[in-house]
C-alpha cells in the first residue's frame, strides 16, 4: 500500500496545479448544490492477507496480484463538505498462497501452491469529507464500512486443501479509509482516489492444513477513477 500512496501523493500536486489554472472558467459550479448525484467508477486493486498464527511456525508465502474494480455510486449531500456515498460494485483479485515446505501437513512439495482467485460483490457505505472547492479542484477524504460477498469462496465445498482447494468464508466486513481529489472538467467530473480496505473478520475455513492459522484477513488497496 505504501507504494500506491507514494504514487498518489506524487501525482496529486500536478492535478491540483492543473485544476487551479487561471485561464479556465470554473466548471459545473451548480453541481455541488445538488442533493443527489450518480456516477460510475473503474479501477484496479491489489489485495493481500494479514495472517496470524497459533504458534511460532514458518509463515505462509502470500503473493498478491493486480485485480480489476467496477461499480456505481450514489452521493447524498448532507451538509456543505460532508456527503454520504453508497458505492455498490464488483472486484476480482488473486492471491497466490504457498504453504512452507515444512508446514505440518505438507507431504508433497509439489502440492504447496494455492491460486486463490476471488470475485467479490462489494457494498461500501462511506462518509466523504471535502475541502472547499479550489477553482476546479476539490480534495477529500472518505471513511466508512463495507460488506462484501465472495462468489468464489468455496466455503461450502466438501473438498479442502487435501484436494488442492483453498476455502474462504463468503461474507467479509471491512473498514475503508481513503482520499482523493475531484477534478472539474469541461464535460464531466473526474475523481481519482485511493482506498485502503481492512477486513474485520477471520476468513479462513478450517481444515487439517490450516490448524496453525489463527486468522486470515483481507487487506488491500483500491485505485479508482470516478466519472460523473
Amino acid at each position: 500500500m505504501r507504494k500506491y500512496l507514494f504514487i498518489f501523493f506524487l501525482l496529486s500536486p500536478f492535478l491540483i496545479c492543473w485544476g487551479q489554472r487561471n485561464d479556465t472558467p470554473e466548471y459545473h459550479k451548480k453541481d455541488d448544490d445538488l442533493l443527489l448525484r450518480f456516477g460510475y467508477y473503474l479501477g484496479i486493486n491489489q489485495m493481500n492477507f494479514k495472517s496470524e498464527y497459533t504458534r511460532n511456525i514458518s509463515q505462509l508465502e502470500i503473493q498478491p496480484q493486480v485485480g480489476f474494480n467496477v461499480g456505481l455510486f450514489a452521493d447524498l449531500r448532507i451538509i456543505n463538505n460532508i456527503n454520504l456515498r453508497f458505492e455498490p460494485g464488483m472486484f476480482t483479485t488473486q492471491r497466490d498462497v504457498t504453504f512452507p515446505e515444512f508446514w505440518p501437513e505438507v507431504r508433497n512439495p509439489n502440492n504447496r501452491l494455492r491460486e486463490v482467485k476471488s470475485t467479490y460483490i462489494r457494498l461500501p457505505l462511506v462518509f466523504k469529507f471535502s475541502t472547499n472547492r479550489i477553482h476546479n479542484v476539490r480534495p477529500f477524504v472518505v471513511a466508512g464500512v463495507s460488506s462484501s460477498f465472495n462468489l468464489s469462496s468455496n466455503e461450502k465445498s466438501r473438498e479442502d486443501n487435501d484436494s488442492g482447494r483453498f476455502r474462504l468464508r463468503t461474507n467479509m466486513s471491512a473498514l475503508e479509509l481513503g482520499l482523493g481529489v475531484e477534478l472539474y472538467l469541461p464535460f464531466f467530473r473526474l475523481t481519482p482516489s485511493i482506498r485502503g480496505i481492512f477486513a474485520l473478520d477471520d476468513e479462513i475455513v478450517p481444515d487439517d492444513w490450516t490448524v496453525p492459522i489463527d486468522s486470515l484477513k483481507t487487506q488491500g488497496v483500491f485505485i479508482n477513477f470516478i466519472f460523473q
